[in-house]
């Protein structure tokens, strides 16, 4: 399945973050069990399910629909673009585009979203396995670039 294309699970996530009271969107538990370090991983509940905080001022990255379990970027493998303001932080995760990265190919003219579609519609994205959010870098990396452009 194409991890950037639309997904067929519309079922919204009705829980909100028990830190912040941001709505959570569903995440996969495959995206979890990729991302999580090993020591917390084996803490995890596997029949709740799981949701992404999203909110930049928020510690908490996932948290379970009972609100048994939180996770926070400290407990992932990887540093959240949300959570993470530094410029070696992934914004695209499966292809590398830090947010310096993205700087520097937008100061050269090049079109960064482009290459990544081109990777995408190729099959080569994880974006559920690689993508703290557990969706496609797509939305991210386009709003960071307009970012730039506002500078």
């Amino acid at each position: 399945m194409d991890c950037c294309a639309p997904s067929n699970n519309t079922e919204a996530v009705k829980t909100k973050c028990p830190f912040c009271g941001e709505k959570g969107k569903n995440v996969q538990l495959l995206t979890l069990k990729s991302l999580l370090k090993a020591s917390t991983l084996e803490t995890i509940e596997s029949e709740n399910f799981y949701a992404f905080c999203s909110n930049p001022a928020c510690s908490i990255v996932y948290f379970s629909g009972n609100h048994s379990q939180t996770f926070v970027e400290n407990d992932l493998k990887v540093p959240v673009y949300q959570k993470n303001q530094s410029a070696d932080v992934p914004v695209c995760y499966c292809f590398d585009w830090t947010r310096e990265r993205l700087l520097q190919a937008v100061g050269t003219d090049q079109k960064p979203a482009d290459q990544i579609k081109s990777h995408v519609q190729s099959g080569r994205c994880g974006c559920e396995v690689n993508n703290p959010q557990g969706t496609c870098c797509l939305g991210n990396v386009n709003a960071f670039v307009r970012s730039l452009k506002k500078i």
